[in-house]
């Protein structure tokens, strides 16, 4: 038995709710390209929501070993 093993984008379309599996490129190339022609809303992301603050706590807070 042959086992095919390969990385793939999960996402669902807004309109019909549909899931698409996309097989995850080899280069980042035309991630690039996707991100440069990404059209974003002019208020993607306002000051306010760019500014959520600092956070202070411990990572390690409930590590066990």
């Amino acid at each position: 038995m042959k086992i095919l093993s390969m990385e793939v984008f999960i996402h669902q379309d807004p309109e019909r709710g549909d899931v698409i599996l996309s097989r995850k490129s080899e280069t980042w190339g035309s991630f690039l390209v996707a991100l440069k022609n990404a059209k974003a809303p002019a208020n993607f992301l306002n000051k306010k929501e760019r500014n959520q603050g600092v956070q202070k706590r411990d990572p390690f807070k409930d590590w066990h070993e």
